[in-house]
């Protein structure tokens, strides 16, 4: 996957956290247009804590992603 590929990746993933998690997890976060590497992983531990199995998985997701960035 090229790094263009990761980023879109990443951006999707992100989005998906805040239209399906947003008022479970999420709500103490703010979406940024332009989410990063950081801006995701900022979030993955509120998904974790915070949300289901499937926010569990989306933050694996995410996380794994951006170690793949690396």
């Amino acid at each position: 996957m090229t790094a263009k590929n990761q980023q879109e990746e990443l951006r999707k993933l992100y989005r998906q956290a805040f239209a399906d998690y947003g008022a479970i997890a999420l709500w103490s976060s703010r979406p940024v247009a332009e989410p990063t590497a950081n801006d995701a992983l900022a979030i993955t531990g509120s998904l974790r804590v915070e949300g289901n199995l499937g926010a569990r998985r989306l933050a694996e997701r995410i996380e794994q992603l951006c170690r793949a960035a690396h």
